[in-house]
């Protein structure tokens, strides 16, 4: 998505005879729904005046090209400037500025990140060379315009109040600088950049560049699963930007850290990376001969993991390489490296098939690791004995004296951009406030950008994912636990059967057991939360179950409509007795539930409720305009029958 299009002329023009930061923010509203921060607008004001000044003169020609935040598909990441036109051959050519507000920096010894001040504190950030680079790998991996056409990316950075220094500029930085060259505050600073600029676009092309870049489609993601081969392997199969880079650098500082046990939390909700930066960690602390190990308490993805690599990884590496959480009750102390534990928030106290093993799995990881990395969403615990929070993994790192790794603050790391959902940040911030997770100012999901739907009947449900399925295997049925799984003991019973529909289908397959989300068939099946936590898909589908309704406009949750095959709750009606305050955590575990369920898609979610004044009021949410229509429509009829009793009158 471009928010502003312009020729370079006419770009001049708004930033010097006219408010372009007030253009700009019109534009972004009509586009994407939302209001600009005050912070950002006068980030434009500033840094855009500057740009136009670089490029007023003839030396870029004035037909080239100029769109303002362009969004990068997939992602929540949006490019400050592009210029477009032809290169000396003739070629499409992109010419990527990213603008920095930066007075100063300082180094580190950590590869691409630097320290620099945000507002009132000093914080590590991606070299910007290292950013602009990343924008054009992204680019090349999601626009299928800019892959199809061989067109030309070349980033640079503007950093005009920058004064040069030996910090910036360090040859450490040295490959990052080279694809994508510096400039600075002054005169001869702005005259290179434009020199720059004109070398690369000698030629306009009309804004031809733009269209093409707007309207070209979303190349498809190759996905975790599909790159994890090269990951193991300790290839860079995935750019790290932004906050994962940090992150990642971080963590590979602390697995290298002698002396103290070291402990790092990362939060990260839904599609920030987080598996993704687990994976890449694991492939190179490997790769530096580090004894080390995934773990996750979900069966799924570890099954999902293990089947990709069989074949072209050695059975006992990947056996090495990846377990459950529940395996380091008798482990020798510092026994590892490193554990990389992903999907922290399911941790339980107990292990074993009885839950009676062992004191706290929190425990035993940090004891049988020199590093012990979790990553975590507290939103994302869906059972009652899941015991991940940031505070308990920080009570028992103070208990066995060791370092916890902190940003700047004493507070977390944490995952932030968005790759899932479209990289729609609004939509997961819609979702919190629409379920009562979280209350946000999102109470709306119009121009959120991520393409959500509620549908009116489970048998649409069925066609439309079968459709997304064809394309790539890549859709899937999932739903509440709200109906036994009575064809796990008779095959030829049905499970998720709702009457009035004449719709029945079963739960997934024991046979496909933790792989339903790959195994080829599994779309004429329904998953559940067990299935497909920690996974990801293009499109999914979510039946919501008589366990979440609405009344009045309030989301209430029936826990005594959740099947009781499923373990998640088990025992909440004696728990509730015993505490009630417990009542509130069982509330929010079926929230976290749907939460979580609603946000395995990459590119789209269609929902269906059992309880129809769920579904409208859901699809009033969803819509802006709907509950405007409705109110002006109500308003309308009171007028006519006001107009009607005078005419009679």
């Amino acid at each position: 998505m471009i928010i502003y299009e312009s020729t370079k002329g006419e770009f001049v023009k708004d930033c010097l005879d006219r408010d372009i930061h007030e253009i700009l923010a019109r534009a972004y509203t009509t586009r994407t729904g939302r209001r600009v921060a005050p912070s950002e607008k006068e980030s434009w004001k500033n840094s855009l005046v500057y740009m136009a000044r670089t490029v007023r003169d003839q030396t870029v020609p004035d037909d080239c090209g100029v769109a303002l935040e362009y969004g990068i598909p997939q992602t929540s990441n949006r490019i400050d400037v592009l210029f477009t036109g032809y290169d000396e051959n003739a070629a499409a050519k992109v010419v990527i500025v990213e603008l920095k507000q930066w007075q100063g920096m300082r180094a580190t010894k950590k590869d691409g990140v630097v320290i620099t001040r945000f507002r009132n504190a000093e914080q590590e950030s991606p070299h910007p060379s290292y950013q602009a680079w990343t924008y054009v790998t992204l680019l090349n991996d999601f626009n299928e315009a800019v892959y199809s056409r061989n067109v030309i990316l070349q980033p640079c950075v503007y950093l005009h109040n920058y004064a040069s220094d030996a910090e910036i500029t360090s040859p450490f930085y040295g490959e990052y600088i080279k694809e994508a060259p510096l400039f600075f505050k002054g005169e001869e600073e702005r005259n290179k950049l434009r020199l720059f600029i004109a070398k690369h676009l000698p030629r306009g092309d009309q804004k031809k560049g733009l269209f093409e870049l707007d309207k070209g489609r979303t190349r498809p993601s190759k996905g975790l699963v599909n790159a994890l081969i090269g990951m193991i392997e300790g290839n860079r199969e995935f750019v790290l930007i932004d906050d994962q880079k940090v992150v990642y650098e971080n963590a590979l500082a602390a697995a290298a850290a002698t002396g103290k046990k070291q402990v790092m939390i990362i939060k990260g909700g839904p599609g920030t990376g987080k598996s993704v930066v687990a994976v890449n960690l694991l492939g190179e602390l490997s790769k530096q001969g580090k004894n080390c190990r995934y773990v996750s308490k979900n069966a799924a993805p570890r099954a999902v993991y293990k089947d990709k690599l069989t074949g072209s990884v050695r059975t006992s590496r990947i056996n090495a390489l990846f377990s459950g959480s529940g395996v380091f009750i008798d482990a020798d102390f510092n026994a590892f490296d490193v554990l990389i534990v992903d999907e922290a928030h399911r941790l339980n106290e107990k292990s074993g098939l009885y839950q009676n093993q062992g004191d706290n799995q929190i425990k035993e990881l940090i004891e049988a690791s020199r590093c012990t990395i979790f990553f975590i969403d507290e939103d994302q615990r869906v059972t009652l004995k899941d015991i991940g929070r940031v505070e308990e993994i920080e009570k028992w790192a103070k208990k066995l004296k060791a370092n916890v790794v902190t940003k700047e603050g004493g507070k977390p790391y944490e995952l932030v951009s968005q790759f899932r959902c479209s990289g729609s940040d609004g939509y997961i911030a819609w979702l919190d406030d629409v379920l009562g997770v979280h209350t946000t100012a999102n109470s709306t999901l119009e121009g959120r950008g991520f393409d959500f739907a509620v549908m009116d009947s489970p048998t649409e449900v069925l066609d439309w994912v079968r459709a997304e399925n064809a394309k790539a295997n890549r859709a899937r049925i999932v739903a509440g636990y709200c109906w036994k799984w009575r064809s796990k003991k008779t095959p030829v019973e049905y499970d998720v059967v709702i009457p009035e529909y004449d719709f029945k289908m079963r739960w997934n397959l024991s046979s496909d057991g933790s792989l339903w989300i790959v195994a080829p068939t599994s779309v004429e099946e329904i998953g559940c939360i067990h299935t497909s936590q920690g996974l990801e898909v293009d499109a999914i589908e979510v039946i919501i179950g008589p366990d979440l309704v609405v009344r009045d406009g309030k989301v209430r949750t029936q826990p005594e409509f959740r099947a009781s095959s499923d373990k998640s709750i088990h025992g909440w009606r004696q728990l509730i007795e015993r505490k009630p305050e417990a009542g509130a955590e069982v509330d929010r575990i079926i929230k976290n539930t749907y939460r979580t369920l609603m946000t395995r898609g990459m590119k789209a979610c269609r929902v269906f409720c059992t309880d129809k004044e769920t579904g409208e009021w859901l699809r009033k949410r969803s819509q802006k305009w709907t509950a405007v229509i409705s109110t002006i429509g109500a308003g309308l009829r009171v007028a006519q029958k006001s107009i009607g009793s005078l005419v009679k009158t």
